[in-house]
């Protein structure tokens, strides 16, 4: 009976028993933990980029609001957003590897320049062995494909840095940092910036799940050799073992990114734990 089947299921996938992949032959959780890597690996460089470029914009947006540096920051931002990451993906690959010839199109990595694995990281195992050509390697591989992923990301996160710092910059703080005489730059981003980030890592929390599963059309895209493409082979093949070990694994991260997310709201703000 189908209450009987559950019950066993249940009671094997707590000990990590999700059963045996049909199409691999191999325990369900073997299977995924070899390709978890990539995916976290590409994860990590797309929110790297969206990071790095999407706070300084949104913050030079907010302290200019209405000039041509806050409506080129909100048209990039819109731009992000609405563009589709396989159609961007395929895009880049036509760029930067069809006709500029200069990034890999596909792949993880380049036949043998990688050394023996470590971690799983491609990067950080060529690092730790000091294969400097595999970690250049690894930076040129990921370059697309977080680039595609990132895209999204990297929109929202601008218009919430902007709408967040434009409202922290009303604040009676504000005014009376100001009225102090300090410089506007250090206004900005030692009073502005720092109690404008709970919204910001917020959406960094949510993105980041959000990037685990929508790594699926973009790993496909590049070839990329993750859980994402991983869960493609195991539907095309109806491994249902495999699809459910899958869709688990993604619920699982999805809700421990953001419990830490939680956790990290007491370390930028302390008001929020009293």
């Amino acid at each position: 009976p189908m209450h009987v089947q559950y019950a066993k299921f249940f009671r094997s996938a707590v000990q990590g028993d999700f059963g045996r992949s049909f199409k691999y032959d191999e325990p369900v959780l073997e299977v995924i933990v070899n390709r978890i890597p990539a995916t976290l690996e590409l994860a990590t460089a797309s929110v790297i980029i969206a990071i790095i470029f999407a706070i300084p914009l949104g913050v030079w947006a907010a302290a200019k609001p209405n000039s041509w540096v806050d409506n080129t920051g909100t048209t990039f931002g819109l731009f992000g957003i609405s563009m589709p990451s396989f159609w961007f993906g395929i895009m880049l690959i036509l760029l930067f590897a069809g006709i500029l010839n200069i990034l890999p199109s596909a792949g993880r990595d380049t036949y043998g320049i990688a050394g023996q694995p470590i971690t799983g990281f491609y990067i950080l195992d060529s690092a730790l062995q000091g294969n400097w050509a595999g970690v250049r390697d690894g930076v040129e591989h990921v370059c697309l494909p977080a680039l595609a992923l990132g895209s999204n990301m990297l929109g929202i996160l601008m218009r919430v840095t902007r709408s967040s710092v434009l409202e922290v910059m009303h604040e009676d703080y504000v005014t009376t940092a100001r009225a102090k005489g300090l410089v506007e730059r250090r206004v900005l981003w030692r009073h502005v910036v720092s109690n404008a980030l709970i919204p910001v890592i917020t959406v960094v929390g949510l993105e980041l799940g959000t990037l685990l599963s929508g790594s699926i059309i973009v790993e496909t895209v590049f070839s990329w050799p993750g859980s994402g493409s991983l869960l493609i082979v195991a539907l095309n093949a109806r491994d249902h073992p495999l699809v459910t070990g899958l869709v688990l694994v993604y619920t699982t991260a999805f809700v421990a990114i953001n419990f830490l997310i939680d956790a990290l709201y007491a370390i930028i703000d302390p008001r929020i734990r009293y």
